[in-house]
């Protein structure tokens, strides 16, 4: 339950930002940075981590207005973009992600990217949408797929193929989480079972969302007919089930890098 565990290195060169500009980072290093200092590199710009990825929602009018964002998103990532930045581009909205993609991790190089784009971005007289439900309506978020299993080399083929996924970058082992390449469908992890479970369900999602969102998105789920399944890892997940038991992690960075997840 809970999402991918990983273990980024933490980076003292890395304050959080008080301004688009001010951001405190060795533009050249490609390590990768802990959960607690990528989040702070880039909270104040509004953009927020999850997953591994610098994320933001940029609301658009047009499809034309959201050229305009991307085009200037690939600007300010120069040579970076390809390797580091992702464009969804909608009516409404552009959705832009930043990564290492070669390893699936945030670096300072990455922090620095974001910092570029949210300039960009400004420059355009546009923001990011909230990263909350109180001031977006559908702030950003990531969705993984869990799969319970007793013996995860038997079935994990079985998914790779019927899915057309790859293995994740750096992460080619036999038990190790799988992803689509064109990076739209969620990434699919693992869960070992130490014996088998049959009331209840093998497949779960993860949603992740903004650490400050978390407690909203709880309540929320709650308010709608649901109910606490487990608290005991939060902050960094709350399990929650549907009326008929179907389980759900709300899931954020926070508290991961202190447990050594």
């Amino acid at each position: 339950m809970g999402g991918r565990r990983g273990s980024p290195i933490d980076s003292e060169q890395l304050r959080p930002a008080t301004g688009i500009l001010e951001v405190m980072i060795d533009v050249d290093s490609d390590v990768p940075l802990s959960r607690t200092a990528a989040s702070a590199a880039v909270e104040a710009i509004g953009w927020r981590y999850l997953l591994g990825a610098l994320c933001v929602s940029v609301p658009v009018e047009s499809m034309a207005q959201g050229c305009e964002v991307a085009v200037a998103a690939v600007t300010a990532g120069g040579e970076d973009a390809d390797g580091h930045l992702w464009v969804d581009l909608r009516p409404d909205r552009v959705e832009l992600s930043v990564q290492t993609r070669a390893v699936g991790e945030v670096t300072s190089r990455d922090a620095h990217i974001a910092h570029r784009i949210a300039e960009a971005v400004d420059g355009l007289g546009l923001h990011p949408a909230g990263a909350t439900s109180s001031e977006s309506a559908r702030p950003v978020q990531m969705l993984e797929m869990a799969i319970d299993a007793s013996d995860i080399g038997a079935v994990r083929p079985f998914w790779k193929a019927v899915m057309a996924y790859v293995d994740a970058p750096d992460s080619t082992g036999p038990e190790d989480a799988i992803v689509d390449p064109a990076g739209q469908l969620p990434a699919i992890w693992f869960q070992q079972m130490d014996a088998p479970r049959p009331q209840r369900n093998r497949v779960h999602f993860d949603v992740t969302v903004a650490h400050d969102e978390a407690d909203d998105r709880v309540r929320a789920a709650l308010g709608a007919g649901g109910r606490l399944v487990d608290d005991s890892h939060a902050r960094s997940f709350w399990v929650l089930a549907d009326a008929e038991g179907n389980e759900v992690c709300i899931c954020t960075w926070t508290d991961r890098d202190e447990r050594g997840w």
